[in-house]
């Protein structure tokens, strides 16, 4: 047997020295002890887990039995299962159970139902008991009565629609008690009225104690109902009052009296329904209006005009009788075009006046009163808008039809203004009115559709009408229209003299006054807010998509076709009208551009025996020198003559703008042509140069008579002309110098230059020439331009 290790540390550690031997004994009893002690412990444990053997031995014997107990009962419980399985017993239990189970739930519901019905009539028995002298004390059953009435449709729909009969029955009953209850108020204060002579009373007196008091009472009565109702409710006392109105109204308008006539509804029935409310405004203000607001001041409906003023109530119980007349009205109307039109607008009037003479709400105060006419419009919207189109495009028709449409309105502004032709002004004047037809109209979608299919369509035919003139103008006019399209005798004949640039005129002077008035247009209200509106259409339509509101007619592409590009963009810039507007522009650009190419190319006619004329270098200097007085070239007192019947006829039809713009590009064209075709192509003697110089002068003075100023695009050309002319050495000229200043023109500066010294310094180089034109004062030629002009004068040939 090996030595234990720890019995051999456990001696080295007491026995390290001799002497610990002597205490051998008692370290053999220390170890004898804990052995003994050791050896106990043992002992104990060995008992415990023997003890702990046989209780899990006894526990695991009980399990056993439990488990074969549980596994006896499963096997009894699945026989009995089959045995009821198996048998018909239970389901006969059960049907016949079913029957008298039925029909004591039947009884049972019964039974509640009576419960029910007993509360119902006790609740009406308790709120007729307070009438006519406590309406507030009525209310409190007919309130629970009513609750318990809208508490059964609660549930009935939670329950399948089940106790249809009970449900409608509650809610016939509180109906019928709200009726009784009404109506017992109703008489109290009728008797009160009777007694009183009502309505044949001064409307500036003042009601007594016992009216006012009935009046109040009405209104406790009334109270709960307006402040919870989510429809409009006509006050009670003010309805009681009103039926002798609403008699009188029926008894002319609605019988077989002659002022019932649909025609007369205008006549006579408007200004009744206003004449009545303006009678009785004070009465009811100064007697009625204190009780309500002390009912409505602090409440929901403190902001509603129709519970809070007295006038307006009156107004809310006259309107239904009104409807009434009007739908009558509306089946005649319908039929006969120009009445509903003139209806519709007096309509609208009506509206109107009773919406601002008296700040009549209808119980809307975000958006106002949307009137009778709205109602109307709901149901007749499409035939009005018809007819409005209609009567619109006949009168388009007749316009254009009028022997003097095509005529030029020269009355129609002062000197200096563009005139249009007549048919312009009445087809704006028609446009006016189609939009004082309908800009009371409410819903955007109706202002919509006026716009677009009537003022839109107005207008794209006006411009259609005025790009067919163009386009004939054109087709008559050039080489290529005329060969294949062709020209009548008579197309010819009005082209001749002024009759081309009237045609133009008339086509610009039209467009400008249709694209004015429109800008004038998007600057006004009417129309800035409906565009403001139709800008917020997609937004709100993603929105509301729900709202009637909206003009959902269109789509956003036709609209900004028809309107402006940026209509449902978030563009800030855009307007109502700038389409229409850059399309008239466009025929007026285009018109402008064809005029100034008829004065050019009348001017390339008329001038070409002028071009040709070749005595220049030979007119004798002995001639007329009277400088811009003296005699012009005969060949030149033809264009004169045409430039001046064309002037005077532009300064009349055109404004003075256009008029500039037109004459500036012709003399851009006819200098141009003077320049190649006279100047650089003939030579000039000193008298030939100062002939050609007196002709320029003619032609401008001629157009500066009419058009101040305009004759600057013949600069360049004088200022050649100032070169041409500069005189010659005094040694060279056969007349003194005296006299060769007699004969110079005013305009020509030639002070110390002469044409020798001015040829010499021009030709040395381009540095000395700038001098030289510095010096003359002349500041469009170039070096070379000058060259070229110099050699002109025969003397300077070699």
């Amino acid at each position: 047997m090996e030595p234990d290790i720890r019995v051999e540390d456990y001696l080295d550690d007491k026995l390290q020295s001799a002497t610990d031997f002597e205490h051998l004994d008692t370290l053999i009893s220390s170890v004898e002890f804990q052995r003994s002690q050791l050896q106990s412990q043992l002992d104990d444990a060995s008992k415990q887990l023997e003890a702990a053997r046989q209780l899990a031995g006894g526990q695991q014997t009980a399990l056993n039995g439990k488990i074969d107990e549980f596994e006896r009962l499963q096997h009894s419980i699945d026989v009995r299962l089959q045995i009821v399985a198996a048998s018909d017993a239970p389901d006969e239990a059960i049907r016949r159970l079913e029957l008298p189970m039925k029909q004591l739930h039947k009884v049972d519901l019964a039974w509640r139902y009576l419960l029910l019905l007993q509360d119902v009539q006790t609740l009406c028995t308790a709120a007729r008991s307070h009438l006519p002298q406590s309406p507030k004390a009525a209310l409190e059953p007919y309130t629970t009565l009513k609750q318990l009435s809208l508490r059964l449709r609660t549930l009935q729909g939670a329950a399948d629609e089940a106790a249809a009969h009970l449900v409608a029955y509650v809610e016939a009953v509180t109906k019928r008690l709200w009726d009784d209850m009404k109506q017992t108020m109703w008489k109290e204060l009728e008797a009160v009225l009777k007694k009183r002579g009502w309505p044949d009373i001064d409307p500036e007196s003042e009601v007594d104690g016992e009216w006012l008091q009935c009046f109040e009472k009405l209104m406790d009565l009334q109270a709960p109902e307006v402040l919870y109702s989510t429809d409009i409710v006509t006050l009670l006392p003010i309805d009681v009052m009103v039926q002798i109105f609403v008699k009188e109204f029926r008894f002319h308008f609605m019988s077989d009296k002659p002022t019932s006539s649909p025609q007369s509804i205008v006549s006579h029935c408007f200004p009744w329904f206003l004449q009545r409310v303006e009678k009785w405004e004070a009465f009811f203000r100064v007697n009625f209006g204190p009780i309500l607001a002390a009912k409505f001041s602090n409440t929901e409906v403190s902001d509603k005009m129709i519970y809070m003023d007295p006038v307006c109530a009156l107004i809310t119980a006259l309107l239904p009788v009104m409807r009434e007349k009007i739908a009558a009205t509306m089946t005649v109307a319908t039929k006969d075009p120009a009445f509903l039109s003139s209806l519709m607008g007096q309509l609208m009037v009506f509206d109107e006046n009773i919406r601002f003479i008296y700040n009549y709400d209808g119980g809307d105060v975000e958006n106002g009163w949307s009137g009778l006419t709205s109602e109307v419009l709901d149901a007749h919207f499409d035939t009005w808008l018809q007819a409005e189109k209609k009567f619109a495009l006949d009168r388009y028709h007749a316009i254009m039809a009028a022997p003097d449409a095509r005529n030029i309105d020269y009355d129609f502004a002062g000197s200096g203004k563009t005139k249009p032709t007549y048919a312009a002004t009445r087809v704006v004047d028609l446009l006016k009115s189609v939009t004082a037809q309908y800009e009371r109209v409410r819903r955007i979608s109706h202002k919509k559709k006026f716009l677009i299919d009537i003022q839109v369509t107005i207008l794209d035919e006006y411009h259609n009408h005025l790009r067919g003139i163009l386009e004939a103008y054109v087709s008559i006019t050039s080489t290529v229209g005329r060969a294949f399209v062709g020209a009548t005798k008579e197309q010819l004949a009005a082209l001749e003299g002024t009759g081309t640039l009237e045609t133009l005129c008339k086509v610009y002077g039209s467009a400008d006054h249709i694209a004015n008035a429109l800008k004038e247009w998007n600057n006004e209200e009417f129309f800035v807010t409906l565009w403001d509106q139709l800008q917020g259409r997609p937004k709100s339509r993603a929105e509301h998509h729900n709202n009637n509101n909206l003009a959902g007619v269109m789509s956003d592409a036709l609209d900004q076709d028809r309107t402006s590009s940026s209509n449902g963009t978030d563009e800030d810039d855009g307007a109502l009208f700038d389409e229409t507007i850059a399309a008239y522009s466009m025929r007026k650009k285009r018109a402008q551009e064809f005029l100034s190419e008829a004065l050019i190319e009348t001017h390339r006619k008329t001038f070409r025996p002028y071009t040709l004329v070749r005595r220049w270098a030979t007119i004798s200097d002995e001639g007329p020198a009277d400088g811009y007085e003296g005699v012009i070239t005969p060949e030149l007192d033809e264009p004169l003559r045409i430039c001046k019947r064309d002037l005077e006829f532009l300064s009349k039809a055109l404004g003075t703008a256009a008029l500039r713009r037109v004459w500036r590009d012709a003399l851009d064209k006819l200098s141009n042509l003077l320049w190649s075709d006279v100047l650089m192509s003939h030579k000039f003697a000193a008298a030939g140069a100062q002939q050609f110089a007196n002709d320029v002068h003619a032609i401008s003075a001629l157009v500066d008579g009419y058009v101040p100023g305009v004759s600057s695009s013949l600069g360049t050309l004088g200022e050649a002309l100032t070169l041409l002319n500069l005189p010659l050495p005094l040694d060279q000229h056969s007349g003194s110098a005296a006299d060769q200043q007699e004969g110079e023109p005013n305009n020509i500066k030639t002070e110390n230059m002469d044409l020798k010294i001015a040829t010499d310094r021009v030709f040395l180089d381009n540095s000395q020439a700038k001098m030289v034109l510095d010096e003359l004062s002349i500041h469009a030629l170039t070096p070379a331009n000058a060259r070229q002009i110099l050699q002109r004068r025969v003397e300077n040939a070699e």
